[in-house]
């Protein structure tokens, strides 16, 4: 059966012509399991990520439960946020946890000089953040401080968050906590080859060592520790950590975003063709960048015992006119919802070492979910794309195999003219999700499946007429998914046309 089908796909190369992609869908085959954490969050400290993003206070006159803005914690509940991320960031390796917990108007100010050297109020700590993921149903990630922080700092946090007797547990107590929180994603350090430390990969390894050994397990709370990995192409600092922590470590982490120029960003909604183009074909360069560190991951780990964790991912634009530039705002175009979607069908691939991705960040910080502005909320397209994607948590992945156009961008990167990813959930639905990134043409597409004749189809688009649409305050519609109903059943063929930068979902059963 695998030579047959190794056989068909091969004759789906072969066939292939321009304009008309026919995609093999091994629907009967199992692939690895999508993790849940593929599709998880960063929050940090940063700008109006925290303070008027998740967090308004009690005393707010914007709607609120506790201190927790309404129509974002709606908005979040309805997306499904397996994991979030906190504190940092590089605010993670200045925060020191003991600031943010008792009465918050007796908790010490400091000023963050990581992002624009506001006033941090620590109003929001620990019992907030733990509180929040309860709320949203969401594994805490927590960052812990090696830059500025102690080894005893760190151990004492852990013990605070979940043991369930002893000096900390009764401080929580006290703190209005008495039953522990469990927590296992534990980050020891943050980006620390940069300003994390800005140590070397040696030195780093060592640090971890010795952090790790005091973070104990309490309780029943099993500690799931990542070592603070590479940037994008750094791939000693991954060989580094795979020679020096080893299986000490549960996972390393990797942060890559969407830059193509570091000291001109560009803007997020005013670009070129070119430029668009030039964006897609970085964002989708990631794909070449988790291989190599998994390949080195494979030298050292070939049981693939240790995880790979792209904690950090997304684009970077210049941030709007007129903010703080250290507050890192930016607009969320149509184009921000290719690069979103075509890297999830990448991430959807790699799950065999690749356990978590979270993309930077959650409100109101570079490629967000949600944008605020006092009492007005806004959906962005990425939002909508993670919404549309959301079957593909925890579902076993199936093989696709397809040929097409590869072009060139104005950088010399190449990119493909179709991305796709395909799932099937536990009641037997198969998810696939399709984008075509061409601004010039459309895209006609036939699935091929092995042995499943759907009867029905529910297909969902993400596209506009413009790449730079965007969500407004004043238009907070511009960009919204519709139903996409252009999807024709055919035995085991299944014919869709994408239109022009469009993203589509469509279930089948």
């Amino acid at each position: 059966m695998k030579k047959f089908l190794a056989l068909l796909s091969l004759l789906f190369f072969t066939a292939f012509a321009s304009g008309q992609v026919r995609v093999a869908v091994h629907e009967a085959e199992d692939g690895p399991v999508i993790p849940k954490e593929i599709y998880g969050q960063f929050s940090e400290h940063l700008g109006r990520c925290i303070y008027d993003g998740i967090w308004v206070g009690p005393g707010s006159a914007i709607p609120n439960i506790n201190g927790y803005r309404l129509d974002v914690l709606e908005a979040l509940r309805a997306l499904g946020v397996p994991v979030l991320r906190w504190p940092g960031g590089c605010f993670a390796d200045e925060y020191h946890w003991q600031d943010g917990i008792g009465p918050r108007e007796t908790r010490p100010r400091m000023i963050n000089s990581n992002w624009g050297g506001t006033l941090e109020d620590n109003s929001f700590g620990t019992h907030e953040f733990l509180d929040l993921c309860e709320m949203l149903g969401a594994e805490p990630y927590i960052s812990g401080n090696v830059g500025s922080g102690t080894v005893e700092e760190l151990a004492k946090w852990v013990e605070y968050m979940t043991a369930k007797d002893g000096t900390q547990a009764e401080r929580r107590a006290a703190n209005g906590r008495k039953e522990p929180w469990k927590v296992k994603f534990l980050g020891i350090g943050n980006e620390s080859w940069g300003c994390g430390g800005e140590m070397t990969p040696e030195f780093y390894a060592d640090q971890y060592r010795r952090y790790a050994t005091y973070c104990r397990n309490f309780d029943g709370n099993h500690l799931y520790k990542v070592a603070s990995g590479a940037s994008d192409y750094d791939y000693n600092w991954t060989k580094v950590l795979m020679e020096k922590v080893g299986r000490r470590a549960d996972a390393v982490s990797l942060h890559y975003y969407t830059v193509t120029n570091w000291n001109h960003k560009g803007s997020a909604t005013d670009f070129t063709d070119g430029e668009y183009y030039d964006i897609i074909a970085k964002a989708l360069e990631v794909e070449e960048v988790l291989r190599n560190h998994e390949v080195i991951m494979d030298t050292y780990d070939p049981e693939r015992r240790i995880d790979l964790l792209l904690d950090e991912w997304g684009t970077w634009f210049d941030v709007e006119p007129g903010t703080n530039p250290g507050h890192l705002f930016q607009q969320n175009s149509m184009r921000d919802a290719i690069v979103a979607a075509m890297s999830l069908n990448i991430f959807n691939k790699h799950t065999y070492r690749l356990k978590m991705a979270n993309i930077a960040q959650i409100v109101n910080v570079l490629q967000s979910m949600v944008l605020t502005q006092g009492d007005k909320m806004l959906l962005t397209p990425t939002y909508h794309v993670f919404r549309m994607y959301r079957g593909h948590q925890d579902a076993v992945a199936v093989p696709v195999a397809f040929a097409c156009d590869t072009l060139q961008a104005p950088s010399g990167r190449l990119y493909p003219t179709l991305s796709i990813s395909a799932s099937r959930s536990a009641d037997g639905k198969l998810l696939v999700t399709l984008v075509n990134p061409r601004l010039d043409s459309a895209q006609a597409v036939t699935l091929v499946l092995d042995a499943l004749r759907p009867k029905t189809a529910a297909g969902e688009i993400l596209c506009t007429s413009d790449i730079r649409a965007h969500n407004t305050f004043a238009q907070p519609q511009q960009v919204a998914p519709k139903p996409f109903g252009d999807i024709r059943l055919s035995g085991r063929n299944v014919s869709l046309t994408l239109p022009p930068a469009s993203v589509v979902s469509v279930t089948l059963q």
